[in-house]
């Protein structure tokens, strides 16, 4: 394949990923969007393939990896659970960061380049950057798997002086990148670059275990930021322009989706970042009160009775995988006349968009889901709020509460609508660790068991 036509090959795949990035960004044009990715992929692979001019055992290695990857890949499509996408999406971030280590430490040590002065400097200050960003992503996002996936506790660890802590490693970094440069030129600088990388990781395992469970989401949208950086100084790295532009529309957009949710969530990006943000002077205050239980019957008539209802999923809907059952149970409720919508906090579940997703899997009508901003002042008209399996999204404390956890976070407030019926196994706390008066309020009705066994037995209870 000819030069030309691998540039024009590359300019096709940057714009297939940018329509793929807009399509993403709405419910109705995602599944579009995501075709677009796949094509603009495949064309990306399928060009950089024909580029090589080495022997043919080059492409033996290149098919095998092809083969392996794509193997993976399938394997992890069959076999995961949407339940499981935010770990999935965590453990494919850290393997972005992994493959920016090798390919850095694989330049460092090519023995073949021929490059001098100032290009040979810029060309190592690129190996030392997409090293430093590739180990952060890396260990980073596997704490952040093991904190999604409760094999590490998501409550964060806050280490004695650990802003100074990060101030010091910042500053040995640039020191040891100073260091690397010096070396490098008379053909060293291997140690430094060990103890940056080193550094890193410990960076990277450091920053993510400092952060709590409420500010996970962001954790997620924030490492997928790092992937696409990464990515971007493999791009330099390789001298290969599409993977610059990939990685920085990545980067980009990640950087973007991290700031909105914070704005969201309103906290400040660089106090998240930084670990322990929203963990509190002093004491929350308990959650005392009086359980009102309820039974399936009882919720049926309950929305029966009324005119307007919302409903307000939550990573327990996501566990319980009743998004189809809610669903029936919306159109029943609307060929009966009733108002029923659905509104979506920015962080509910453990990753941005988790809960569109599953109620687009469902087939739930793209125009009755609202964004908190949208609907939040609507609730006082509400008649029944059904809260399935969620917990810091509808919690006062976070209004009221200065010392709680989640102190200052946007929350759906359904207390302030006529009825609120909760969905919960149990009176446990939420991914934050804290209690919710929510559920002690007068006009609140506790709903216990598995959500999708419990709103199987309300549709049937509506059908008959």
């Amino acid at each position: 394949m000819s030069q030309s036509l691998v540039t024009m090959s590359y300019i096709a795949a940057t714009i297939l990923f940018i329509l793929s990035l807009s399509g993403l960004s709405h419910q109705e044009t995602s599944r579009r969007g995501n075709y677009y990715g796949m094509i603009g992929m495949a064309i990306a692979i399928i060009a950089t393939t024909f580029t090589l001019n080495g022997a043919s055992s080059a492409y033996v290695v290149l098919i095998l990896a092809l083969l392996a990857g794509g193997a993976i890949g399938a394997m992890a499509a069959l076999k995961v659970e949407m339940t499981q996408m935010p770990e999935l999406v965590a453990i494919m971030h850290s393997l972005v960061g992994m493959a920016a280590v090798l390919v850095g430490f694989a330049n460092f040590m090519d023995t073949g380049a021929t490059l001098s002065g100032v290009e040979k400097t810029i060309h190592e200050l690129e190996i030392y950057i997409g090293i430093l960003i590739g180990a952060v992503t890396f260990s980073g996002s596997v704490i952040a798997f093991g904190k999604l996936s409760g094999k590490i506790n998501g409550k964060p660890v806050l280490l004695p002086a650990r802003h100074w802590l990060n101030l010091v490693l910042l500053i040995v970094v640039i020191v040891l990148g100073r260091l690397f440069l010096q070396q490098a030129e008379t053909g060293g600088g291997l140690l430094p670059l060990l103890l940056m990388t080193i550094i890193a990781l410990a960076f990277g395992v450091h920053m993510v275990m400092a952060i709590g469970g409420a500010d996970m989401p962001v954790v997620v949208s924030m490492l997928n930021s790092y992937s696409g950086w990464a990515a971007a100084a493999t791009g330099f790295m390789l001298s290969n322009d599409l993977l610059i532009v990939t990685g920085a529309l990545v980067g980009s957009s990640g950087a973007i989706l991290s700031y909105i949710m914070c704005r969201a969530m309103n906290r400040n990006f660089i106090s998240v970042i930084a670990g322990g943000f929203g963990t509190g002077t002093g004491e929350a205050a308990a959650v005392e009160g009086e359980v009102y239980p309820i039974d399936a019957e009882e919720t049926a008539q309950l929305l029966l009775a009324a005119k307007n209802i919302m409903i307000i999923p939550g990573y327990g809907m996501a566990v319980a995988q009743a998004q189809h059952t809610v669903n029936e149970i919306t159109k029943l409720l609307r060929e009966k006349g009733k108002k029923v919508r659905f509104g979506i906090h920015p962080v509910a579940g453990r990753m941005p968009g988790h809960m569109n997703v599953l109620l687009a899997e469902a087939k739930v009508p793209y125009d009755i889901v609202y964004e908190m901003d949208e609907i939040n002042e609507d609730f006082p008209n509400v008649d029944v709020t059904i809260v399935i399996g969620a917990n810091d999204i509808v919690n006062p404390s976070a209004l009221d509460d200065p010392n709680s956890p989640i102190a200052g976070m946007p929350v759906l407030e359904c207390w302030k609508g006529g009825t609120t019926v909760a969905l919960k196994r149990s009176m446990a706390s939420g991914y934050a660790g804290v209690g919710n008066p929510l559920f002690v309020l007068e006009n609140t009705r506790m709903l216990f068991g598995d959500a999708n066994e419990t709103m199987q037995s309300v549709l049937k209870a509506l059908q008959g």
